[in-house]
């Protein structure tokens, strides 16, 4: 909260302030729904055949991947990868650099999808790109030498780089596509896991259930992996085509990930639902070619500045890729932005729009936490810090909206009433100037959403708006779900030691891991990093960091007790890591007031405000509250001193 003048009396600055933090209560209250997550519901889970329809894979070649060798039930592994995207990949890539994965069943990749990529798969609507710059974004640049065509890459190359690393790396002959891990269960006799998997086969041929075994298993599910829904009465109903972004359905728009002709959508109304960080990049794609484009928005983004432009050859040479290990040294310079962190006089090496937000280290952590003290009093300045840091951000994001939307309705509706971190911030030079189109209707519902449709249309404050295609643009299941369990996420059941699953001892008990990537009680698995890890805009930067670490325990366990080795973290262990992260916790406390979305597991987050074990277990799904850089450091004195401590390890018995 913004102090107040010796007098007792506000200035004008502070009246103001006050104001928009009001602003911003009052929006949030109006979005909180006692249905919370249950407003959704995800695509595969679906009541109605037609949109779990929508969940299946349009671009696996079936014919292909089944003429290959088929994975032999019953057959073992040493290692079994969750996930075939950048996160699986990078898993598979630093097994095989560090030497503990060379022969032929060592790797086994699972994924659901029909290739490579993870998101940059499934997602290939027109207009896709990172948000993230690519040089930073795209991993294994420098050991690939590939140079991204742009600052920001498009879903394409994304796609196809992913694509070059199975390449370069083997990992084509390594990988089960079109399958889901169902389980996962500890079998205490042969000392390995017990997995079992579903592999599709495509239309008209029965799926098989494998059972197989691995001696390590490495659940690498992305962030963006469950595509939902929301609940809205009638919508079944709708005689128009209806698609999901994360299943683009070109045969019904016209054009291609390549071709942004939608030459499908002339003389159509479209309706989008939705206006988070993937509507940003359709809009404008659709605005061109239909006839109507109506855009229903429950909470605005906020648009900022993108400037997109090819990499120049010269600049990439001399200023990017001008020294071995470039690209770690420009992910901590655009993180130290992120994190509030960055030193004065220290050269911006992204300089993009993200690095004008410092107050987004209210959602992935800060150099600052080390010296919060963890009182009402002092989390109050602390998130008042917050709001005064994020101030001049956000007002220019609101002017932004002024400056060019010609309609002054339009564009008050198109401004955000929240802070930065509670919504991903958006960057587009072509979405708010969509809106001065004749043939673009921005449909705002005043944060209610839809509230029916009918066969002909969607109906919004009891005014139906006819529709002949609809595009369903409502994101995904948040991470958080489960404590942050990586099994939930993984759509998996993971059982243990003595047959727990770790659903029961995240759900209970809330997360405990060491450094995030392992937990007790479960020997031999390790993930991708969610909760008590460091966590960073750019997601890459992190998930290589928890597989990192989880390599090099990996192959110190393998040094010590030879290739059959038994790694598990002890209690101990993970109990301390997490009361290193509660002493951190309260750095998040800003995400508190947030409008109900995505981060907040739509204010379910909210309601537990007010229960002390909610929330203890709450704050144990924590980031590690000082940032990326600070998180690094701990992994390298850990390394550095050489003893895995916490960590128990055995040999197999033969």
């Amino acid at each position: 909260m913004a102090s107040v003048a010796a007098t007792g009396t506000p200035s004008p600055e502070e009246l103001k302030f006050l104001e928009i933090q009001q602003k911003y209560i009052e929006e949030a209250a109006k979005r909180l729904r006692p249905d919370g997550l249950d407003q959704f519901v995800r695509l595969k889970d679906a009541g109605s055949e037609r949109f779990r329809a929508l969940a299946e894979d349009p671009w696996a070649d079936h014919a292909a991947l089944n003429a290959r060798e088929p994975v032999k039930d019953g057959a073992k592994y040493k290692f079994l990868i969750s996930g075939a995207g950048y996160g699986g990949m990078l898993y598979a890539v630093q097994l095989i650099e560090a030497g503990l994965a060379s022969g032929p069943n060592d790797i086994l990749m699972v994924d659901a999808a029909g290739g490579f990529g993870g998101t940059w798969y499934w997602n290939r609507y027109p207009g896709l790109h990172c948000d993230v710059e690519s040089y930073i974004y795209m991993p294994l640049l420098e050991e690939t030498g590939y140079v991204p065509k742009y600052k920001y890459a498009p879903g394409p190359e994304l796609l196809e780089h992913a694509n070059r690393i199975a390449t370069k790396w083997n990992l084509h002959d390594k990988a089960l596509f079109r399958s889901s891990v169902k389980s996962a269960r500890w079998d205490e006799a042969s000392q390995l896991w017990n997995v079992d998997v579903t592999e599709g086969r495509g239309p008209g041929e029965p799926s098989r259930e494998l059972k197989l075994q691995a001696q390590y298993v490495l659940v690498a599910c992305g962030i963006l992996t469950n595509p939902h829904i929301p609940k809205i009465p009638g919508l079944e109903t709708l005689s128009g085509d209806i698609f999901h972004t994360a299943r683009w359905n070109y045969s019904v728009t016209g054009g291609s990930p390549e071709d942004p002709s939608l030459t499908g959508l002339q003389g159509k109304r479209v309706g989008i639902i939705g206006t988070g960080a993937t509507a940003i990049q359709i809009v404008p794609r659709l605005a061109k070619w239909a006839k109507e484009l109506y855009v229903f928005q429950r909470t605005p983004s906020a648009v900022s500045w993108r400037g997109q432009r090819p990499t120049d050859p010269e600049e990439w040479k001399s200023k990017i890729a001008y020294k071995k290990g470039w690209q770690l040294e420009r992910m901590l310079n655009f993180d130290s932005y992120m994190t509030n962190g960055a030193k004065e006089g220290q050269e911006n090496m992204v300089a993009d729009g993200w690095t004008e937000m410092p107050a987004f280290s209210a959602v992935i952590g800060s150099p600052a936490a080390a010296t919060l003290v963890p009182t009402s009093e002092e989390i109050g300045k602390h998130v008042g810090r917050l709001y005064q840091l994020d101030l001049p951000s956000r007002e220019a994001v609101r002017a932004r909206a002024d400056s060019i939307v010609h309609s002054p309705e339009t564009a008050a509706k198109l401004k955000p009433w929240y802070p930065t971190w509670c919504k991903r911030p958006c960057f587009s030079d072509e979405y708010l100037q969509t809106f001065n189109l004749p043939n673009v209707h921005l449909v705002d519902t005043d944060g209610k959403g839809v509230d029916s449709a009918t066969p002909t249309g969607l109906v919004v404050a009891g005014k139906e708006y006819p529709l002949d295609v609809l595009i369903l643009s409502t994101g995904y299941v948040t991470p958080s779900i489960g404590s942050g369990n990586p099994a939930t996420r993984a759509g998996m059941q993971i059982y243990g030691r003595g047959g727990r699953s770790l659903d029961d001892k995240w759900q209970n008990h809330g997360a405990a891991t060491l450094h995030g990537v392992c937990t007790n009680g479960f020997p031999n698995l390790f993930f991708s990093p969610v909760a008590q890890s460091g966590q960073a805009v750019n997601n890459v930067f992190s998930i290589g960091a928890g597989s990192e670490h989880a390599v090099h325990i990996i192959a110190k366990a393998e040094a010590k007790a030879g290739a059959g080795a038994i790694v598990e973290v002890t209690s101990e262990a993970e109990e301390a890591w997490t009361m290193e992260i509660l002493k951190r916790a309260a750095w998040f406390a800003g995400v508190g007031g947030c409008t109900p979305g995505y981060i907040t597991a739509e204010g379910e987050f909210t309601r537990i405000s007010g229960d002390p074990a909610e929330m203890m277990k709450r704050s144990r799904t924590t980031p590690w509250g000082e940032g990326m850089e600070s998180f690094l450091n701990v992994l390298r004195a850990y390394r550095a001193e050489g003893s895995l401590k916490g960590i128990e390890i055995a040999a197999r018995a033969a």
